[in-house]
């Protein structure tokens, strides 16, 4: 399981199959905005895709870094559907809405997964653990039994 950091870049590696939608646990955004609002999704995909030719320099997105560069109008449907998907299954947070402004952070994603060696030293870890999986299996995440 998954925890993101960066709502463009892990928005994209899900788009480009690098992470599987189904091993995210949650996306902690630095993001405000819904994406069912077009008027919302458009000011984010402007500003991640890098917008017009005529916008492409660096420095003209408004703020957000184009992590989305070079993709095509035929991809917007494919960013926007993860979105919604993560947005619907309660898997975006958004901490901005409630007033916190995050900094953006060099990592992308986390691991949520513990050795076992770790969970038999720490037994309040083992159980926080436990918790957590009988957590993700009630709302049908996916865990991968055989991680090491």
């Amino acid at each position: 399981m998954k925890i993101g950091l960066s709502y463009s870049r892990c928005i994209r590696d899900i788009v480009e199959g690098r992470v599987d939608i189904d091993d995210v646990l949650v996306l902690i955004t630095r993001t405000d905005f819904d994406p069912h609002d077009d008027d919302q999704w458009q000011g984010i995909w402007q500003g991640y895709s890098g917008g017009s030719a005529a916008n492409s320099m660096r420095g003209l997105f408004g703020g957000s870094n184009p992590e989305w560069f070079g993709t095509t109008d035929e991809d917007e449907d494919r960013y926007r559907s993860v979105s919604i998907e993560l947005w619907e299954t309660g898997k975006m947070h958004q901490p901005r809405k409630f007033g916190a402004h995050p900094r953006r952070r060099p990592e992308i994603w986390l691991e949520t997964v513990l050795l076992d060696s770790e969970l038999e030293q720490r037994p309040a870890v083992k159980k926080a653990w436990d918790n957590f999986q009988i957590m993700a299996g009630l709302t049908n995440t996916k865990l991968d039994k055989d991680y090491n």
